[in-house]
């Protein structure tokens, strides 16, 4: 008799695949690729925006514990990616555009010029890592957008009449409040 069958394993991003003869259980562990690391041989890049991407290979991940609640995952696995970019070494990256990345995220960039993005929401570490580089790009995104003057605008008329009118309103009724005091004593 011969079964096979195959499965993920979950919290992993390894794909079990096993074959059962004659009460021999043959198991064959693959480690799938990593969607964002590779593409056909060549490394990827994450796109910032149209005419802006950082190839992965620029990126540095370090893991860790993460913190709160979880049990035994959060006790013995290292779930909590912390990504590293170096800002003010990398070749893509035009000095203008190293000058706004430093000045919109001055609290995510060391003095060395490195920016540090951290995810723990996930209970694994490839959905952590997933979610960094996402985070990674959505604030680069942001930083390198330039913001739209702000036009100065008028309140309208009827906004100020319909204020005034509610103003006048609030007077007449705490002025019926109050005690009127006759001369009559």
């Amino acid at each position: 008799m011969v079964a096979r069958g195959s499965s993920f394993e979950a919290g992993t991003d390894r794909w079990n695949m096993w074959c059962l003869d004659d009460g021999l259980r043959i198991s064959i562990k693959m480690r799938i690729a990593y969607p964002l690391m590779e593409n056909n041989g060549m490394k990827s890049q994450i796109k910032i925006s149209d005419n802006l991407s950082i190839l992965l290979n620029e990126l540095k991940f370090s893991y860790s514990r993460s913190s709160g609640p979880g049990g035994q995952n959060v006790n013995k696995v290292n779930t909590r990616v912390t990504l590293w970019f170096d800002v003010a070494n990398s070749p893509n990256l035009a000095d203008d555009q190293k000058e706004l990345i430093r000045n919109h995220l001055p609290t995510r960039i060391n003095k060395e010029g490195v920016l540090r993005v951290v995810s723990q929401k996930h209970r694994t570490q490839a959905s952590n890592r997933d979610e960094a580089v996402k985070r990674f790009a959505s604030l680069l995104g942001e930083s390198l957008t330039e913001a739209l003057p702000r036009r100065k605008r008028s309140v309208p008329m009827a906004a100020r009449k319909r204020r005034l009118d509610e103003k006048k309103h609030r007077s007449r009724i705490k002025a019926s409040r109050s005690n009127v005091i006759s001369g009559d004593n």
